[in-house]
């Protein structure tokens, strides 16, 4: 089993990365192989999947986004295939934070993932999560707000333009109220 590989990454595609260690060029899948640069240095942490018809690598710039993976992945129904496209579309935090929060509705932002999906990941990842989400409140509340201000009929510029006159201390339901009377003036 590996735990990461230090290399240089030689090439990128849309979905992995090549990690040369020792003169072996290894086949990452990662979340974001964009965020690696071509001639660089990385220490990458590495899931290895085997199976009978697979042999796979699957590689994270942190032991979080690693931790995090591995957790999605144990869920029924959710496979590497899904998992990782949760991770390039959101924040570690992000998505831990909207697990303990029961967010279904984050959850099925994510590419292929369903009310059954994100309702299986809540119950059974919910309180099993040892990721800090402190700092997170304000996005995620921000990203709730948009939504049920898209919910009410209202176009991206005209939520955009009420944004930053909003009070971002308030909860979640008192900023929804002063959303509507920022758009209905």
């Amino acid at each position: 089993m590996y735990n990461y590989i230090i290399g240089k990454v030689t090439d990128i595609t849309g979905s992995y990365i090549v990690l040369d260690n020792n003169g072996i060029g290894y086949q990452v899948f990662t979340a974001n192989p964009y965020a690696f640069n071509i001639d660089q240095d990385y220490k990458v942490y590495i899931y290895h999947l085997v199976r009978e018809d697979e042999e796979s690598l699957y590689g994270f710039k942190t032991e979080e986004e690693k931790e995090l993976f591995l957790k999605l992945i144990s869920v029924k129904g959710l496979g590497c295939k899904m998992a990782l496209p949760m991770l390039a579309t959101g924040s570690v935090s992000g998505i831990a934070d909207a697990i303990e929060r029961e967010n279904i509705l984050y959850l099925k932002k994510f590419p292929k993932i369903g009310d059954k999906v994100a309702k299986q990941i809540v119950l059974d990842l919910k309180g099993k999560l040892n990721i800090d989400t402190s700092g997170l409140e304000n996005d995620n509340t921000m990203d709730e707000l948009i939504e049920v201000l898209k919910g009410l009929g209202y176009k991206d510029k005209e939520i955009k333009g009420i944004i930053p006159k909003l009070d971002k201390s308030l909860s979640i339901e008192d900023q929804v109220k002063e959303s509507l009377k920022l758009l209905l003036k």
